[in-house]
């Protein structure tokens, strides 16, 4: 486990990090958690008594990462940017995300579907399950476990399809 303190900062502008709030994790502390990592990963720990579990590392190049701060943790924490934290960090070998049993009957009604969703990165495919779990209607799920189904008829990632279904592809 790492300890140490770090300023929330704020991205201005970072592409689709743009407004993001965000602890900077410089590449030797990183390499305290996860050695020789050099893409996303999971941690567990305290931001300051914030017990955290699950919450995402991010690769931001040269050994660099960085934790995105949402809203939830920040007003928990009680800390906007600007502010110092004191973390303790370790990673999170425990942390899995379990397929949702719609989202699994849908996809195994033909092998290529399922097959595709399961050659997606770990974190494309937690992506497509916390999008559709963050669903807050029925309708909602529905649409976005079809949206999905598409995705992997194609063999499409996270980002392809939803910038596809806003016209952007």
């Amino acid at each position: 486990m790492i300890h140490f303190k770090a300023e929330i900062e704020r991205f201005e502008t970072m592409g689709e990090k743009t407004g993001w709030s965000y602890v900077f994790i410089p590449a030797a502390l990183a390499n305290g958690i996860k050695p020789n990592c050099k893409k996303s990963f999971r941690v567990k720990g305290k931001i300051d008594q914030l017990e955290i579990n699950g919450m995402a590392v991010l690769p931001m190049g040269e050994g660099d990462f960085v934790i995105a701060l949402k809203s939830d943790v920040r007003k928990k924490l009680k800390k906007e940017a600007g502010a110092v934290v004191e973390l303790s960090l370790e990673e999170d070998k425990d942390f899995k995300i379990e397929m949702p049993e719609d989202l699994e009957i849908c996809l195994s009604e033909e092998a290529h579907l399922i097959q595709n969703f399961l050659k997606q990165p770990k974190s494309h495919q937690n992506y497509y399950i916390n999008w559709i779990n963050q669903a807050k209607t029925e309708a909602t799920r529905t649409k976005r476990i079809v949206m999905t189904v598409k995705a992997m008829d194609k063999g499409q990632d996270f980002g392809t399809m939803i910038r596809e279904s806003k016209g952007k592809s």
